[in-house]
């Protein structure tokens, strides 16, 4: 018998989870991915979102608010749970490129994104 269990460091499927549910404006199943306590850093957009309620503000306002749709285009381990993405973004503002540092804790859960363009 082969028990499937996810490593604590493949940080993949959340990557593939978090673009799924921004791709489906799915806020709730998006928050579900992040600590209670977490934060986004976007430089690009000049704030800083703290907590679920910034997380939420941040998935609604610049996800559901500009219809953006994120396609993968690289995926980077850069340490026991954290990784890098490049992603492209297309949505009412047009086409952009970007990175996502993002770091988890323990139980898989996201801590820390940190987000620009390119």
């Amino acid at each position: 018998m082969r028990t499937e269990a996810r490593h604590a460091g493949d940080l993949r499927p959340i990557a593939d989870a978090l673009i799924a549910a921004t791709n489906t404006f799915d806020v709730e199943a998006a928050l579900a991915l992040f600590a209670a306590d977490a934060v986004i850093d976007d430089p690009s957009t000049g704030e800083r979102f703290d907590g679920q309620a910034g997380v939420r503000e941040y998935i609604e306002r610049f996800f559901v608010g500009y219809r953006t749709v994120t396609r993968l285009l690289s995926f980077t381990s850069t340490g026991e749970r954290q990784a890098r993405l490049r992603a492209d973004f297309t949505g009412d503002f047009g086409h952009e490129i970007g990175l996502l540092e993002i770091v988890t804790d323990p139980a898989g859960l996201i801590v820390r994104i940190d987000a620009d363009l390119e």
